[in-house]
């Protein structure tokens, strides 16, 4: 799991049948030779998301602003905390590493960037407490280490609910983390919930021949939030999280468009060292499964496809 080699090791220190990880404190004395590494290129992280985000003008613009106001302001009251909603393949999982690219020396292997799977760390329900005394533990061990962690949760919508709510105190502003100023942490959570809302947004828009760059948060904040929230089966299911208002920023990801989806193919044929020649982008885009059958206005697995795609005409 890039980011976190120790918790790595950990899990080949703890017994098989026991339990499926185990975490624990990390000794100050192990990093304490170390920086956080945390060089932050605000510019750079621009121009990446400019260049290599596609259809995703509201999210571009919100963690953008989100980021550059948390990073600028050298007493934050409180953790920044994203959480990141669409429809799988529409880039959030990419912009996330994007953030974490420019925030952090050695990105995504950075020891101070820490990513969470709820199928991977935390698969038993019935180890539910368990679990939330260990991710207390490592969230506050690594916090002591370095205040500018930064925390990835993905699939949120398959956590246990309950679990995140171990979290809780670290997101607020009246947690104390010894030996740290805890507030410039950022936490992301990751999340497929709330996609179908935000494509009968967008499908809306087009049906009435509006402009997509002019859906705003406004349009999408309050369906994501019923959608999500209220579904027993997720992660933040009665969450203190929500009730105390601790996510600052709701990032919606729209249903990328087959235009979307043909930028998507050039930029990874260039990747690749590949010619990207009329004939074939035409053929990968339209290769791409879309929805409504009929209208074909939105891709159904957005750019996640496209790789194999590629491989398979090339």
């Amino acid at each position: 799991m890039a980011g976190s080699w120790w918790l790595g090791f950990m899990l080949l220190l703890v017994p098989g049948p026991c339990r499926a990880w185990e975490l624990f404190s990390l000794p100050f004395t192990l990093y304490n030779l170390y920086e956080c590494g945390f060089t932050v290129d605000l510019d750079a992280l621009d121009c990446d998301l400019a260049r290599n985000v596609f259809g995703q003008h509201l999210a571009r613009e919100l963690l953008f602003k989100s980021v550059k106001e948390f990073i600028e302001n050298d007493n934050p009251s409180k953790p920044l905390v994203l959480s990141l909603h669409g429809w799988s393949g529409t880039g959030k999982t990419f912009v996330s590493s994007l953030l974490v690219k420019h925030l952090f020396k050695e990105g995504s292997q950075s020891r101070f960037v820490h990513f969470f799977s709820p199928v991977l760390h935390f698969p038993r329900v019935q180890n539910l407490e368990q679990y939330k005394v260990d991710l207390k533990g490592w969230i506050q061990g690594n916090l002591t280490t370095c205040s500018r962690s930064l925390f990835v949760f993905e699939e949120m919508d398959k956590m246990h609910p309950g679990l995140i709510d171990a979290i809780v105190p670290f997101l607020g502003s009246s947690w104390v983390v010894y030996g740290s100023n805890y507030r410039k942490a950022i936490f992301l959570f990751i999340s497929n919930a709330g996609g179908d809302d935000i494509n009968e947004v967008a499908l809306d828009f087009w049906k009435q021949r509006k402009d997509r760059e002019d859906i705003r948060l406004h349009h999408l904040e309050s369906t994501i939030s019923k959608a999500v929230f209220s579904n027993p089966k997720h992660g933040f299911w009665q969450s203190q999280i929500i009730n105390q208002h601790l996510i600052d920023v709701i990032l919606p990801f729209l249903p990328l468009r087959p235009s979307h989806v043909r930028q998507c193919v050039q930029a990874e044929m260039v990747q690749q060292g590949l010619e990207p020649e009329e004939e074939l982008l035409n053929n990968i885009t339209d290769s791409i499964v879309y929805f409504p059958e009929d209208e074909k206005v939105f891709s159904s697995t957005g750019c996640k496809t496209v790789v194999s795609r590629i491989n398979y005409f090339v």
